[in-house]
């Protein structure tokens, strides 16, 4: 029996030895620190009914036995040529969402919408790599109407390789920025990654959502099927407030609505316009998609608010930062109509060679903000490295911040002096690897 046979009988699949329900398959993975062929015995007997193992040192002797293993020559090769097949039987509408900033919001709040009239199975959380992807594939029931698939990428042909198995029938980039340079090289080849997605729709005869206004897409998209949002199309919108949430007009075709939004930061308006643009097109009514989006709450860190009592707040936007993201989030929060504002800073991952560049001119646009900022709490090696490096312009225009640095989110949560004359709104925005979350939920307490 092949792998897809087992599969339509047994539609569960597991890659998490601790997590085995009933009837599930096991893939085998390996990391760099495990070796999932190792407890290929164990979830066997926890209740799975086939182990997928590259090992065949784990395969017992016993044939009635090793019946519920099957050898591949590669786990996680075998994984996502299932989910690929899976796709090839699918008849429902899948899209395919990728981008620098904003993919999982502009998933969550297109999942949202979409939710109002059909059946949708969507990425959970980020699960967007080369596991998580044919996972979610594989999570495809006869009862779904729609498919949202989020893809990320870290490497240039990541999304090429995502796409060949996700075959998307529409695609959405949300746009294209400096991340992953460690990886890309430089923002053309984020540019070059991303638009993997386009040659994959202009394969398969697909259809791109397209944000009008952004220059670096637009042209990429050339002789694509494409439906237009932002700047033009059916779907255009304007903010009308942003303090802290954004507010806006939402014209869809020929109708106009007033959405008041739980989302944070000017630039969540063009995620908003992607995921009405999506509702549009199949079929979601205006006044649905204004309840879908009204409806949304973010959630992980993801440009949060936390109300700390006293009149002050948490901006807690600390998942993950890039040099674009990190401006963006600055510049809304500058105009953030709070009395007292802060900002808690972490260093940018994985920029490579740019790294001191970026975080350079991270520094230099605070210093140009034209906002005042009780205090500016950076954290961080690069932002450390960087601060020392300034020029003494540059420094004596932060010093009216009362900026300081740390080495790590830990010896800032060791600085009681300088988190307890904090109030007002704090922003607090870093990549992942610094764990501000830790000082979040230090100021709690």
């Amino acid at each position: 029996m092949s792998l897809y046979e087992i599969y339509c009988q047994h539609p569960i699949v597991t890659t998490d030895s601790r997590n085995c329900p009933d009837g599930s398959i096991f893939f085998a993975l390996r990391g760099e620190r495990f070796d999932g062929n190792q407890y290929a015995a164990e979830v066997l007997q926890k209740g799975c009914v086939c182990a997928v193992v590259d090992d065949a040192s784990v395969i017992p002797a016993d044939p009635a036995l090793a019946a519920k293993y099957m050898l591949v020559a590669n786990v996680l090769t075998a994984l996502q040529e299932l989910a690929a097949e899976h796709r090839r039987h699918l008849t429902i509408p899948v899209i395919g969402i990728t981008g620098t900033n904003g993919k999982t919001t502009t998933k969550e709040l297109t999942n949202a919408v979409l939710s109002q009239k059909y059946n949708v199975l969507a990425t959970q959380g980020n699960l967007n790599n080369q596991i998580g992807v044919p996972l979610t594939l594989l999570k495809i029931r006869p009862e779904h109407e729609i498919a949202i698939i989020e893809m990320g990428a870290n490497h240039p042909m990541d999304i090429a390789d995502l796409c060949a198995i996700v075959r998307p029938d529409f695609g959405l980039i949300t746009n294209v920025g400096k991340a992953h340079l460690l990886g890309f090289g430089s923002l053309e080849g984020v540019v070059e990654a991303k638009t993997k997605l386009y040659d994959s729709l202009c394969e398969t005869g697909g259809t791109a959502f397209i944000d009008a206004g952004n220059e670096l897409l637009t042209p990429r998209a050339i002789g694509l099927k494409t439906i237009p949002y932002g700047s033009a199309g059916d779907v255009q919108g304007r903010m009308t407030d942003c303090s802290p949430f954004l507010s806006l007009e939402l014209s869809i075709g020929q109708e106009n609505v007033g959405i008041s939004t739980n989302l944070i930061g000017s630039y969540n308006l063009i995620n908003v316009m992607a995921a009405a643009a999506v509702g549009h097109q199949f079929g979601v009514s205006a006044n649905a998609i204004k309840a879908a989006i009204e409806g949304y709450r973010p959630q992980n860190m993801r440009s949060q608010l936390v109300d700390l009592g006293h009149d002050n707040f948490l901006i807690l936007d600390a998942y993950n930062a890039n040099p674009t993201s990190m401006a963006a989030a600055i510049g809304s929060f500058a105009h953030n109509s709070a009395a007292h504002k802060n900002l808690i800073l972490g260093s940018m991952g994985e920029l490579g060679e740019e790294s001191q560049a970026e975080h350079r001119r991270i520094l230099e646009l605070l210093a140009d903000a034209d906002a005042t900022f009780d205090s500016i709490l950076l954290v961080g090696e690069e932002f450390t490295k960087a601060f020392k490096a300034l020029s003494d312009g540059v420094a004596v225009a932060l010093a009216k911040h009362t900026t300081r640095c740390y080495a790590t989110s830990d010896a800032l949560c060791a600085d009681d002096s300088a988190l307890k004359n904090l109030c007002g709104t704090t922003l607090i925005k870093g990549s992942r690897s610094v764990q501000l979350e830790k000082v979040a939920d230090v100021l709690r307490k």
